[in-house]
């Protein structure tokens, strides 16, 4: 897995969440005859097309979409297993000619995408399990404590409510008797060259961004979200996996449970919507360098004006 060279150059649309992402990738993927390939890491549960605001049905036929829906709710899908997808469709971009063009707002996957990943060997289900269940009987502060102590270095870079996370780097010492910093040493390759690429972040202004947050979670609601938050619920899955935290997801499930109002649910939901778009927001302005952050409005433009000055 390595860096494409003598191809199509890529283009790259990251932002937060409710930014316009989806839009943009779409035009770019009509007017340069691309293939819009996803990015976010909600959006890849078949599950939930309403609640992480997947493309439609119609968008999907309009342009060739890649790695949309194609995870069930069950899986724990990782950065690692997303790459692999990735280099699949990139794979058959350039078969069929197509310039590829990632869209999403999962940082760590465009990190990965053009610096690479770190190899980090399966982890046995029993110590998986063991140490989730510790998370649900002793709450991720006392697990961030641990790892603190076990692992100063990774604990500074978690945050003390992030049980997965936490959970993640515990997992690893346990089943290696290595650190996942050791780990970033070795790994997979990257597979696009940043310098080549045409990267794009979506820039909007807090009050205008946490108004389209609101009226998308609005529009989702009306769309049928809480129906197929429903059924998901029904599968009786571990509420420890990704798509069961997805951004409204366990809100809804409260809903759905009496424990409280559809009115107050959503507005939970919205409240953590906006929460996580800051922290997107900040995660790329300190990991992500060389990047356009521009207006939506201005955003083919720039693109296209960045796509004639690659090799």
């Amino acid at each position: 897995m390595g860096v494409q060279e003598g191809r199509p150059a890529p283009v790259l649309i990251a932002g937060p969440t409710a930014s316009g992402k989806s839009a943009l990738a779409l035009a770019l993927a009509t007017r340069l005859g691309g293939v819009v390939i996803n990015a976010d890491a909600m959006q890849v549960y078949r599950d939930l097309r309403i609640i992480t605001a997947r493309p439609s049905v119609d968008e999907e036929e309009s342009a060739p979409h890649r790695l949309y829906g194609h995870v069930d709710a069950a899986d724990n899908y990782s950065v690692g297993r997303w790459l692999t997808d990735a280099q699949s469709a990139l794979v058959e971009a350039n078969r069929e000619h197509w310039r590829p063009i990632f869209v999403g707002g999962t940082g760590l996957y465009f990190k990965a995408l053009t610096h690479g990943l770190t190899a980090v060997p399966p982890i046995p289900a029993p110590v998986r399990a063991g140490l989730r269940a510790r998370l649900q009987r002793q709450g991720a502060e006392t697990l961030h404590g641990e790892l603190g102590r076990r692992d100063p270095a990774a604990a500074r870079q978690i945050r003390p409510a992030d049980g997965v996370r936490i959970v993640r780097a515990l997992e690893v010492l346990d089943a290696t008797g290595r650190s996942l910093h050791d780990w970033h040493r070795d790994g997979m390759k990257p597979m696009v060259d940043p310098d080549r690429a045409a990267k794009v972040f979506l820039n909007v202004a807090r009050d205008e961004l946490y108004r389209r947050i609101d009226a998308r979670f609005d529009a989702m609601l009306a769309a049928g979200a809480v129906a197929e938050v429903q059924k998901l619920a029904a599968r009786g899955l571990d509420p420890l996996l990704p798509a069961m935290k997805a951004h409204g997801v366990p809100w809804l499930r409260r809903h759905l449970a009496g424990e409280l109002s559809l009115a107050a649910a959503a507005a939970e939901g919205k409240r953590d919507t906006r929460h996580y778009a800051k922290r997107q927001v900040t995660w790329f302005r300190h990991q992500m360098k060389g990047w356009a952050w521009v207006e939506p409005a201005r955003a083919e433009q720039e693109v296209i004006a960045r796509l004639s000055l690659t090799r």
